[in-house]
C-alpha cells in the first residue's frame, strides 16, 4: 500500500537514514504522556491507580524522539517492527487504563515493546541484555518489563493485515498534525477497534 510504503521510508537524520515512523511514532507518544502528566496533576488520582514496574522515579532527560532514535539505531530491527510496537503499547493501554502513559513511564513501555515486537516480527535479534544496554537500564529490570509486559497484554501478539495497515494510515496521518495540538486520551486512539469493524464491513459485503 501507497500509505504504508511512506511511512516506512526512510529521512536522513544526522549520519542515520531514520524511518519516517520514528518521527510520527515519537511525536505521538509525546504527546499522550504530556496530555496524561497533566490530567494527572489536575485530578487526584484514581483509587486503583498503582506505580509499575515501568514508573521511574525522575523523568528522563532524554526525549521520547531521541530515545526512539537511539533505539533504532542499535537495534537493528525492521520499521515495520516499530509499527508492532506502537500497536502492542495501544493493546497495553487499553488493557491496563489504571497505568497511563505518561513521562514517567514512557521510555521504558517503548523499549519493552518494541524489544517483543522484534522477537515476534524478526528472524534476527539482539537478546535482552542487549536491548538493556540500548535502553540504559539493567538485564534483570529488561527481562522483568518484559515479562509484566507479555502479561499486561495476556500474551495477545498476533494481529491481522488488516490491523497493521489500520495503525500504519493512522501514523501516516499523523504526518499532518505533527505540527499542530491533537486532543488525546489516555490511551492510544483505539484503531483495531477500527480494523475490526472495516474486517466486518468487508465480510457482509462479500456476502
Amino acid at each position: 500500500m501507497a500509505e504504508e510504503d511512506e511511512l516506512l521510508q526512510t529521512t536522513s537524520s544526522e549520519t542515520t537514514m531514520m524511518p519516517r515512523v520514528i518521527k510520527f511514532l515519537s511525536s505521538l507518544l509525546q504527546r499522550v504522556a504530556e496530555s496524561n502528566d497533566v490530567d494527572q496533576r489536575s485530578e487526584p488520582p484514581p483509587p486503583h491507580q498503582r506505580v509499575s514496574v515501568f514508573h521511574g522515579l525522575t523523568r528522563p532527560a532524554i526525549s521520547v524522539q531521541s530515545y526512539l532514535e537511539r533505539i533504532f539505531r542499535y537495534a537493528n530491527c525492521s520499521p515495520s517492527c516499530y509499527v508492532v510496537a506502537y500497536i502492542y503499547l495501544d493493546r497495553f493501554a487499553r488493557r491496563q487504563p489504571q497505568l497511563p502513559i505518561d513521562p514517567f513511564n514512557v521510555h521504558r513501555l517503548l523499549i519493552t515493546s518494541v524489544l517483543v515486537a522484534a522477537k515476534f516480527m524478526d528472524d534476527i535479534y539482539y537478546n535482552n541484555a542487549y536491548y538493556a544496554k540500548v535502553g540504559g537500564i539493567s538485564t534483570a529490570e529488561m527481562n522483568f518489563l518484559e515479562l509484566d509486559f507479555l502479561f499486561g497484554l495476556s500474551f495477545h501478539l498476533n494481529m491481522t493485515p488488516d490491523t497493521f495497515h489500520s495503525y500504519c494510515a493512522f501514523l501516516q496521518r499523523e504526518m499532518v498534525t505533527v505540527e499542530k495540538p491533537l486532543k488525546v486520551t489516555h490511551c492510544l486512539l483505539l484503531l483495531e477497534e477500527e480494523a475490526n469493524t472495516h474486517q466486518k464491513q468487508q465480510r457482509q459485503l462479500a456476502v
